[in-house]
């Protein structure tokens, strides 16, 4: 087909079919115009055919019809953009061959890097000295180019008078991880971005995390050697026509009218927790208050940014600690289902840099680049890390600040940069044996750091106790979905509950009334009084203003799942069942039968502090009348007068001696260091 030829069927076709799109787009001051190739094949089978086989060409011919036409005639530089190709184009990025070179195809993937936008050069003139002769050249290859020759017979030495930029951008594309099989590693590809691709609009499509589609030209590009020849082997890069952001985040699901009446009518549902709570793992057996707070996790609380620039974050994080085979891992992955823009990670397999950020080496720009690591890939989404205990110690520091504040700092190879990471994490962790003992405390079971710990709003033990009855009803269960996959069908179908979730997070901020702030207030202050108050012993400090923010963030995310622009009393009542369930589990001190926050904390019980605390007041006093070293005896003798049995004291002694703060100089004697 000529070139005319195609021009001219372009020019109808747009006419018939997309000129008050074109309208529209130069009335907005924009210039580009986007095709569905689906209204192009069934308009014209063989131009579409030839456009898949000869982009370049057909592409410029559409831009050329557009620019002949009345409407756009004062746009320069007015692009076609083309989607919706069709599935014999859409080709992997590992698949992608010499054979692919000049066609027209379509990728998916994550976006992993991205450089800074520069102007590149589209065209160039250049004036003979000698007769003054303008000569124009394209700048379409990589490498820029001067003209050879004048009309005159002069050769080089042209002087440049001008040149046309346009912004261009280069990304790093990267396989997403579902479309992989076993062990194979994801492969990645360069993609070029022009114009319209860049715009600030455009540009937020293609920030590192984003998984997008690419319509684009498929070129290879010179390597050159470092003896500066060119080598026999070419790199392959894409010239992105066409972006579409296919993984969203909460703002950019779309919610049709239908849709929106269901959401609606579901809230209305007095069952409404209940069936949420049922469709967020329904192949999980029991487990019903982890699923409600990992229901109210997704919903998530308010954000809240103050005059003085303080933020309060609104996600909540949650812990669950757990025997093997305690269903964890299945309940991340259900997760991260439901989750939009969710993502899974796996202890070992987790650095510090793959969590945070890494520096590399930017072959494109010369220099180094941030590449972003999970925490940041998932900012206002969610990130399920598993087998969190099984980290090292450097990695889980590097969380710190990503679960309070919310950024993440980096000062590496001359990048000092703070990268936003308002990310929800749903962690799961084993306890320190491996299995949890019934017989010990839980928070000595707990192996993570207590700054860490303290961080999570929620923390779930779940333990995996014989029991005649539930082993039975767990059995059942579980034998009956293997003898029928679709037995277990969720009350509120995933696409519905992930449309639910966005709709409460985007649209719905709710406030907390008056007699929600009462019964949060009531219940924190009766907390900390519950503190033991005996004399000369510290008290215990059942509850902190973290868990107080905790409180407000859960009775946020309750009003939300009833779609409520209010957070009521019920709502506060709610949130604080949940909480006290978790504090009962994992911070209850034994020997008082109270509620200890440093149980968690710090991971020393206020009674035992204050017991160590006794201890060294009665080496102190005992030094002053019998010199430096001091017999366990009369240590014992006192602390027996004060109410400390002999075992208590040894095992108090013996952690005295671990800390470095007493020595045994002989057999019998203590001294203090």
């Amino acid at each position: 087909m000529e070139t005319l030829e195609q021009i001219r069927k372009f020019q109808e076709f747009i006419e018939l079919h997309y000129l008050p799109f074109l309208m529209e787009r130069v009335g907005r001051g924009e210039h580009y115009l986007v095709i569905d190739f689906r209204d192009l094949s069934r308009y014209d089978p063989t131009l579409a055919e030839l456009l898949l086989e000869q982009p370049e060409e057909v592409i410029k011919a559409a831009e050329l019809a557009v620019q002949q036409s009345d409407i756009a005639a004062e746009a320069k530089d007015f692009r076609v953009r083309f989607s919706d190709l069709p599935v014999t184009q859409d080709i992997f990025i590992r698949t992608i061959r010499s054979q692919h070179i000049g066609k027209f195809i379509s990728t998916k993937g994550v976006v992993r890097q991205k450089s800074d936008v520069r102007p590149q050069v589209t065209s160039t003139k250049f004036e003979c000295p000698s007769c003054g002769n303008i000569i124009s050249v394209l700048q379409l290859d990589t490498r820029f180019k001067e003209p050879s020759r004048c009309g005159c017979g002069r050769k080089g030495k042209f002087r440049l008078v001008g040149k046309e930029l346009v912004d261009a951008q280069r990304i790093v594309l990267e396989e997403a991880p579902e479309s992989l099989e076993g062990g194979e590693q994801p492969k990645r590809i360069d993609i070029f971005l022009k114009q319209d691709l860049v715009s600030p609009i455009g540009d937020k499509k293609t920030n590192p995390g984003s998984k997008i589609l690419i319509n684009g030209v498929v070129k290879e590009i010179p390597i050159i050697l470092r003896t500066g020849g060119q080598s026999i082997r070419y790199d392959l890069y894409i010239e992105a026509n066409y972006v579409k952001t296919l993984e969203q985040d909460f703002t950019d699901i779309e919610i049709t009218e239908e849709e929106e009446r269901r959401i609606k009518e579901l809230a209305q549902d007095p069952l409404v927790y209940e069936k949420l709570i049922q469709s967020i793992a329904p192949s999980i057996y029991g487990m019903d208050r982890i699923k409600e707070a990992i229901m109210l996790q997704l919903m998530g609380g308010v954000r809240k940014t103050r005059d003085d620039g303080v933020v309060t974050r609104g996600d909540m994080h949650v812990l669950l600690i757990g025997d093997p085979g305690a269903a964890k891992s299945q309940l991340l992955k259900r997760a991260k289902i439901i989750a939009p823009k969710g993502r899974y990670v796996s202890g070992k397999g987790a650095t510090g840099a793959g969590l945070t950020a890494a520096v590399v080496k930017d072959e494109f720009l010369r220099g180094w680049a941030l590449e972003a690591g999970a925490l940041v890939l998932s900012s206002s989404g969610f990130c399920m890390i598993d087998e969190l205990d099984k980290m090292n110690k450097e990695d889980r520091d590097a969380m710190h600040e990503a679960l309070e504040q919310q950024t993440i700092s980096i000062s590496k190879a001359n990048i000092q940069a703070t990268l936003k990471a308002e990310t929800t994490v749903l962690a799961a962790a084993n306890p320190k044996l491996g299995r949890f003992d019934p017989y010990d405390i839980i928070a000595k079971q707990i192996d993570l750091p207590p700054t860490l710990i303290n961080r999570f709003d929620l923390i779930f033990p779940i333990k995996d106790l014989p029991d005649r009855e539930k082993d039975e009803k767990m059995a059942s269960f579980i034998l009956a979905l293997h003898k029928q996959t679709d037995t277990r069908k969720p009350l509120v179908e995933t696409s519905l509950l992930r449309k639910y979730i966005a709709y409460a997070r985007t649209r719905v901020s709710p406030k907390l009334t008056e007699g929600a702030v009462e019964e949060i207030k009531e219940y924190y202050v009766s907390m900390r009084a519950s503190g033991s108050t005996e004399e000369g012993l510290i008290k215990t400090i059942p509850i902190s203003a973290r868990q107080l923010e905790a409180l407000v963030r859960l009775t946020e995310s309750n009003a939300r799942v009833r779609l409520s622009e209010i957070a009521t009393r019920e709502d506060a009542k709610r949130g604080i069942n949940l909480l006290d369930y978790c504090l009962r589990q994992v911070g209850l001190d034994r020997e008082t039968g109270r509620i200890d926050i440093d149980r968690i904390a710090t991971g020393i019980p206020t009674s035992q502090r204050s017991n160590i605390h006794l201890v060294k007041e009665i080496i102190a006093e005992l030094e002053d009348r019998l010199g430096k070293t001091v017999p366990i005896e009369d240590v014992l003798r006192e602390a027996t007068t004060k109410g400390m049995s002999e075992g208590k004291l040894e095992e108090i002694l013996e952690q005295l001696k671990r800390s470095g703060d007493l020595f045994e100089p002989r057999r019998g004697f203590v001294s203090r260091i």
